[in-house]
């Protein structure tokens, strides 16, 4: 995970990002407090995964773009942060689809499992518009910014027992093939 986040994120995005022994993308909230969603492949290969981060501690948007949102960020027990959604440089683009679904729908099952009610997160303008109309309930926490040079808005998912059936309702649907999805 942390190989395919340092191609993905830093290789390809060009993101300024620590990296460690130049093969693993690694920052200072890859703690004991972080959580982890995993997909792989029978042969333990990557295929996507995500970082989620407790709100209670220090986070993404708290800590660095508060100023993307209209009031201060959404924090509490209940309210996680999603980052580092990354899926793996290798897929072609219809896997890349698949397992962006898988991701998601692992997301909306993981919280609810662990009494998760809210995802917060920051995206660059693009990939926000995406994660909206994914068919969840979800919105802008307040207008994109620009940052650097890029565009970036901060957004808030809920998380209720009909998320599932949402997403599914707007074509987003975990693969009928089996994989192995991990929580770290």
């Amino acid at each position: 995970m942390f190989e395919a986040r340092k191609r993905v994120f830093v290789d390809l995005l060009g993101w300024d990002l620590p990296v460690l022994a130049d093969k693993y993308e690694v920052d200072q909230y890859d703690d004991a407090h972080a959580s982890y969603l995993i997909l792989a492949d029978q042969a333990q290969r990557h295929l996507a995964s995500a970082r989620l981060l407790p709100t209670t501690r220090p986070h993404l948007l708290g800590e660095h773009y508060a100023e993307l949102c209209d009031q201060a960020p959404p924090s509490g027990a209940g309210t996680w942060e999603i980052t580092r959604f990354c899926l793996d440089r290798s897929l072609r683009a219809t896997e890349r689809r698949r397992w962006r679904d898988a991701l998601v729908t692992a997301l909306a099952s993981y919280a609810l499992t662990h009494s998760i009610t809210c995802y917060i997160g920051v995206a660059e303008q693009s990939w926000l518009e995406q994660i909206l109309k994914f068919g969840w309930r979800a919105r802008r926490l307040g207008e994109p910014r620009r940052v650097g040079t890029k565009l970036l808005g901060a957004l808030e998912i809920e998380i209720t027992p009909d998320t599932a059936a949402l997403l599914a309702a707007n074509g987003i649907l975990a693969p009928a093939s089996s994989f192995r999805a991990e929580a770290a």
